[in-house]
């Protein structure tokens, strides 16, 4: 087994390549033989049908000719021992995962498609969850809040309109605890690898009077990270108050977390990961009698807190309406240790004729982010109407100040050496509607109007006072073939403005797609099988260029036009009653179209190029096997393609291929008193303990010292090692 692995990750000959092909046509081979050997699982997600509203207005169904996967509680907690959401999602179809810390925990990123998660659109019941600026989804700022979600929907390309930033990859709507009829809680601890453990308590009253229902969560989650010093410190808390009426939902919803967490975002050169794959620079200095040490606070640390208030009303059997207002703070900063600091940088004055100093800098982030959402369905026999929409503003304040400095005698410490606020407002309405033409043909339809004003003055930025107005339609015809089969098609328009990062880096323009989607969905008894081709056509595309700012942030550049070409299958399939496998395979090409770029200080048209973070190959499998009712094994299997990280196709920005294996094991059993269930679970992840790199940055650089007047171009590349075998087991009573 293990020879198997290794050649799959190597780079190839022609031998090896062909060997290789050979691999994913025998995963495609063996995934298209079950699809006609079995026939499908049923759906077993079952959600309170007027919390389902609180959502209605961003999800889909099968009705709906959209790519999507649903990850439902049930699911979520046989591997919910503190690892984070996109770990969670790892074996969905065209995800790729990846984690700083090394084991699944702090900061940890998703990509869909190839798209970063500066792009997958998020909301929690329906409300924007991406960060306004930077548009990226900390997962850190909300530590264990997959132990607070009924259901997870994610929805591949540009998906139907939502709230908040546009989605170029993928969108991705979270569905919150829903209320429960009788009074219940729940303790649930887990242990595991590299001191990592978690604890979380949860309640619900129950329905008190018929009628309101007070619940809530309290979790603590640390780790020491597989990468040195990599440590979480994370707290989160939930907490809802419902009134269920005849015809009335009203949910009142605080959330939030804080987390603190040793910074590793650095990663590591290539000898490096053969020689010490856990090093870690960060925080790393010289000291006056020239020892190396490392700052023991260099961290980041930050507070977030959501409030939500959601009034839904069956107004009558064909209206319901849905009305949202919410409120998001957040504060904290990043502290770091500098070495040789030019003084005037930090408007510290000269000590005599000393100008550089070592220091210790915060740079800090102090935002609120406010608005509503709305939505009203209407449905009749024929028709499903939805007209929704929100507005939302967010004011982010950015300063940083040194709190320590070796030589800073005649200034204040403490004063801010920069000062900038950056503003957002995001409005836009849509409407969406389903409307059976036919017995068995139905048409989808879906306007956007958007409109976003971003104002922000800053040294990095510079003066930005921009606003765009875009304009998204989408549209697509489902087929009902028969009871067992549909196929859909569908096109979809969708524009993005530039974040923050890439005002940054340069002038960008804002980025426009047009998605096409056609897709087969078999369902049967035993085999639920979804077949998708999609073509991505970009303009101006913000492509990854690989390399990081000097806070770590990815940098971006307009591509011009570039291309997603893919085909996504996946499949439910039970082969026995106690058997049941869920493959899925991505097989796609990711082209920028006549890329130029600057090397040794030519401009040289490169033609096609690869996109960079893009595999061609992702491909994942779940085998749950159950001997008795309340015993489950799962065989969890995900092999990612190699990949490059920059977008000149350089075989120094290759990432490459790996195939890991994670066993998850989970027994239940329901004693007569005290208790009404005790569940324990256990995960074993990268059970081969194969050595392998998730994720990694490229760079360039002009050197014109080494051989002037000649300029010589120069590549780097670092990278970001994950876990050997490691575990976690857990413990959940609840009564």
């Amino acid at each position: 087994m293990n020879t198997l692995f290794n050649f799959i990750s190597r780079k190839g000959t022609k031998t090896k390549r062909s060997n290789l092909l050979s691999t994913r046509l025998s995963i495609i081979f063996f995934f298209l033989f079950s699809f006609f050997s079995f026939s499908q699982v049923k759906d077993t997600t079952q959600v309170n049908q007027l919390d389902e509203v609180l959502v209605s207005a961003v999800r889909v169904t099968t009705k709906t000719p959209v790519s999507f996967s649903n990850l439902d509680k049930k699911e979520i907690k046989f591997r919910n021992l503190g690892q984070d959401i996109p770990i969670l999602m790892n074996y969905l179809p065209s995800v790729v995962t990846t984690s700083d810390a090394g084991n699944g925990v702090g900061y940890t990123g998703i990509r869909v498609r190839g798209s970063d998660a500066t792009r997958v659109n998020v909301t929690i019941n329906g409300i924007p969850y991406n960060d306004s600026e930077s548009h990226g989804s900390y997962w850190v700022n909300m530590p264990d809040f997959a132990s607070s979600l009924e259901s997870v929907q994610l929805q591949r390309g540009v998906g139907t309109s939502t709230n908040g930033s546009g989605a170029f990859g993928a969108s991705l709507n979270m569905l919150t605890d829903s209320y429960t009829k009788e009074s219940n809680g729940e303790i649930s601890n887990s242990f595991g690898s590299f001191n990592t453990r978690k604890h979380t308590v949860k309640f619900s009253t129950g329905l008190m009077d018929d009628h309101f229902e007070l619940a809530g969560r309290l979790s603590a989650l640390k780790s020491d990270g597989y990468i040195d010093r990599a440590s979480s410190d994370l707290k989160s808390y939930f907490l809802q108050g419902t009134y269920v009426g005849k015809t009335t939902l009203i949910k009142a919803l605080v959330f939030g977390g804080n987390e603190k967490t040793y910074q590793s975002w650095n990663g590591i050169d290539a000898e490096t990961v053969i020689s010490d794959r856990t090093f870690n620079s960060a925080g790393i200095f010289t000291d006056e009698s020239g020892n190396t040490r490392f700052y023991n606070n260099e961290t980041d640390n930050y507070q977030q807190d959501h409030s939500q208030l959601h009034w839904n009303e069956r107004i009558s059997e064909n209206w319901n309406t849905n009305l949202a207002f919410h409120y998001t703070k957040g504060k904290g900063y990043y502290e770091n240790y500098k070495e040789d600091a030019d003084m005037a940088d930090y408007n510290l004055l000269p000590v005599g004729s000393v100008t550089t100093t070592d220091l210790v800098r915060q740079k800090w982030l102090d935002n609120d982010f406010y608005g509503t959402t709305f939505s009203a369905n209407y449905k009749s026999e024929k028709l499903d109407v939805i007209l929704g929409g929100g507005y939302n503003k967010y004011e982010g304040s950015h300063f940083g100040k040194v709190i320590w400095a070796r030589y800073a005698s005649t200034s204040e410490l403490g004063d801010h050496y920069y000062d900038d606020v950056a503003t957002k407002m995001d409005g836009n309405v849509f409407a969406k509607a389903n409307y059976q033409i036919l017995d068995k043909l139905s048409l989808y339809g879906d306007l956007q109007v958007r409109n976003v004003h971003y104002k922000a003055d800053s040294p990095e930025t510079g003066l930005v006072n921009d606003n765009f107005n875009f304009f998204n339609p989408k549209a697509g015809l489902n087929f009902e073939i028969n009871d067992n089969n549909q196929l859909y098609a569908s096109y979809a328009r969708a524009n993005r403005e530039p974040n923050r990062t890439d005002y940054e880096n340069g002038s960008p323009k804002p980025e426009k797609l047009n998605d096409f989607e056609f897709g087969l969905r078999h369902n049967t008894a035993k085999v639920k099988l979804n077949a998708n081709v999609y073509y991505m056509a970009y303009k101006d595309q913000l492509i990854l260029t690989g390399a990081l700012d000097d806070i770590g942030a990815p940098i971006r550049k307009n591509s011009g036009d570039s291309y997603r070409l893919g085909l996504e299958l996946d499949a439910t399939i039970a082969v026995l009653d106690n058997l049941i496998i869920r493959p899925n395979v991505t097989i796609s090409t990711n082209k920028n179209k006549d890329f130029r770029f600057e090397r040794d200080g030519v401009l040289t048209a490169l033609g096609n190029t690869n996109i960079a973070y893009s595999p061609d190959f992702i491909a994942g499998n779940i085998i749950t096997f159950l001997p008795v009712t309340s015993f489950q094994i799962s065989l969890l299997s995900k092999f990612v393609g190699e990949q490059y990280m920059g977008n000149i196709d350089s075989e120094g920005s290759k990432l490459k291929s790996y195939f890991v294996n994670d066993v998850n094991v989970s027994y239940e059993f329901k004693p007569r008193s005290v208790f009404k269930s005790i569940l324990l679970t256990g995960l074993v992840n990268n059970v081969f303990d194969y050595k392998y790199v998730s994720n990694g940055y490229f760079f360039t650089y002009d050197d014109d010292y080494s051989n002037p007047p000649a300029i010589t171009t120069i590549e780097g590349a670092g990278y970001y090692p994950q876990a050997g075998i490691n575990f976690l087991v857990g413990l959940t009573l609840k009564f």
